[in-house]
């Protein structure tokens, strides 16, 4: 009996469902859009003449590539206009079966933020995906030589703002549980020890929550902002949080007593010394992540 074309249709969509994610996550900086993006190239993916699709891959990744393209052009305003600081969405990467192929790091996706829509793509998919300059070519319908030049000017950006954290599991875990404690009980002596004396915080709140609207950049101003804000939540870690890998990085899941928000506190650490901290706490980015600690008792 001969396999249905349906079923092997399916299959086939199914095996390349975790790239698509992977290209439309890192052009996007969002996990609802990116789902989106992988909704729509399923439905392009029945409609398509399969005698006329010759490579799946190349086909779904087009496909991907360019319905991100519209969206970040539509999206550019909103991006523009966004109220402080902005981070992408987080995702957890504790379990190693679900996560995503290559490096997606928020320094990363802070990077690809700074680049137009095109230069994104082509970076993306020639240094991320591996692609082949002709593919990149056919993806963005322009020439090799303008996709090489859209790589070149793509990588500069992209080299100066690369992760730094290199630091292992074990070392990271150890390490953030030390600065989660010292931050919410305020102790100023362990935050100086743990801060990189040309540390920066990162907060996005969206306009819709308590949250810096600009980045603090210095040892001595990151141990203040988080003595201040130690004092005002009481000194007390909060009952529900949990240690987790965030975009691949040391993190802290926290249910906000004051605000009953979820919140993100995600490290880059260098040498020993948090470098960088990002603390996501918009809810519309965080939501997804309730179901992670609703159901879990208080870390100690």
């Amino acid at each position: 009996m001969s396999p249905d074309p349906n079923t092997i249709h399916l299959t086939e969509f199914l095996s390349l469902r975790p790239r698509l994610f992977a290209v439309a996550y890192r052009m996007l900086g969002t996990v609802s859009d990116a789902e989106d993006i992988v909704q729509d190239c399923f439905l392009r993916w029945r409609q398509a003449q399969q005698d006329q699709v010759r490579d799946a891959k190349g086909f779904l990744i087009r496909v991907a590539t360019n319905l991100c393209l519209d969206r970040l052009r539509a999206a550019k305003k909103l991006r523009e206009n966004y109220p402080g600081e902005w981070l992408p969405e987080p995702i957890l990467t504790d379990d190693p079966s679900e996560r995503l192929d290559h490096d997606v790091s928020v320094a990363l996706l802070l990077a690809l933020e700074r680049l137009t829509p095109l230069e994104r793509a082509a970076y993306l998919l020639r240094d991320v995906f591996d692609t082949d300059y002709s593919e990149v070519a056919e993806v963005l319908r322009r020439s090799p030589a303008a996709c090489r030049k859209l790589v070149a000017r793509a990588r500069v950006h992209v080299q100066k703002t690369q992760s730094r954290s290199t630091v292992s599991q074990t070392e990271g875990m150890a390490i953030t549980l030390a600065f989660f404690r010292a931050a919410r009980t305020g102790d100023t002596d362990s935050l100086s020890r743990l801060l990189a004396e040309g540390a920066q915080v990162t907060t996005d709140g969206g306009g819709k929550v308590i949250a810096a609207r600009r980045a603090i950049f210095g040892r001595e101003k990151l141990v203040r902002f988080f003595a201040g804000i130690a004092r005002k939540q009481g000194g007390a870690l909060p009952d529900v949080w949990r240690f987790c890998l965030i975009n691949g990085l040391p993190a802290i899941l926290s249910l906000e007593p004051i605000d009953g928000l979820v919140q993100a506190t995600v490290l880059e650490i260098e040498h020993g010394r948090v470098c960088q901290v990002y603390i996501i706490r918009n809810p519309d980015k965080t939501a997804h992540f309730a179901s992670e600690l609703y159901g879990s008792s208080a870390s100690t």
